[in-house]
């Protein structure tokens, strides 16, 4: 009977060994499919979807909006980039004439997520957005306000 049990709980180690594996094994996947995106276009003037997971200066709907970010005169992107880079965990992805991308990584589970910021007629359009999952936990709406509270800091906007 003794080695009956040991058989079962042999068996009981082997199958949780092989779930933490198969788990491990999903989370890298997932990972890395989050990794950097070059060919994304410019979606400052495109509201939110239905998902919890973006907010926008553009988006009239509570949940996704965002007060308008009123910038100072003469203030020009580099300035901007300047302060948005302070984020923790942030790179420039794309960087035209008056549009920026900055790509932000979570700590834990390394899913990027994308800040997109362009200068039209003196405001700064701010949308913010995770590229995979329903729900951000607010992330997003965070990151929004602690650039906006950093641009204040730096004398950037109104």
């Amino acid at each position: 009977m003794l080695v009956f049990w040991r058989l079962v709980m042999r068996i009981h180690l082997i199958r949780t060994i092989m779930r933490v594996v198969l788990s491990l094994l999903m989370f890298a996947t997932l990972t890395a499919c989050s990794q950097g995106v070059t060919t994304m276009t410019d979606r400052t003037a495109t509201p939110c979807g239905n998902k919890p997971n973006c907010v926008s200066t553009q988006d009239e709907r509570n949940a996704f909006s965002l007060s308008p970010f009123i910038l100072k005169t003469g203030v020009s992107l580099d300035k901007i980039e300047a302060v948005a880079l302070s984020i923790p965990r942030s790179k420039t992805a794309v960087k035209e004439d008056n549009y920026l991308r900055i790509e932000c990584t979570s700590r834990i589970w390394r899913f990027v997520d994308d800040l997109e910021l362009k200068i039209e007629n003196g405001r700064l359009i701010v949308r913010s957005e995770s590229r995979i999952g329903y729900s951000d936990m607010g992330v997003n709406r965070k990151r929004a306000e602690t650039l906006r509270e950093n641009l204040t800091k730096a004398g950037l906007i109104e």
